[in-house]
């Protein structure tokens, strides 16, 4: 059985959910190395991420998209990410 951590969301305080830890990390790991203090799209910071993701478990960026969104939500949840107020959405490290 896999590994899970628990992650947080943003959208709805209080609600934890379990996911897998190797994922979650790789691509937590892959995030934090292309978002900085300007801002980005939630599409330029996957794509960006990509390039950093294990193909082992990531093959061909395969569920990319999921796992940032999820690590996005997190990471802003633990406020170690900004959402700007922007047309389309940009986060940057807070």
């Amino acid at each position: 059985m896999a590994e899970k951590i628990a992650v947080e969301n943003v959208n709805v305080p209080g609600q934890i959910t379990n996911v897998d830890a190797g994922k979650y990390q790789a691509m937590h790991d892959a995030m934090m190395r292309v978002i900085s203090d300007a801002p980005m799209t939630a599409n330029e910071i996957k794509e960006a991420a990509k390039a950093h993701l294990p193909d082992d478990l990531f093959p061909g960026g395969a569920t990319s998209g999921w796992w940032a969104k999820t690590v996005q939500l997190d990471l802003e949840a633990k406020g170690k990410l900004t959402r700007h107020a922007t047309k389309p959405l940009r986060w940057s490290k807070a």
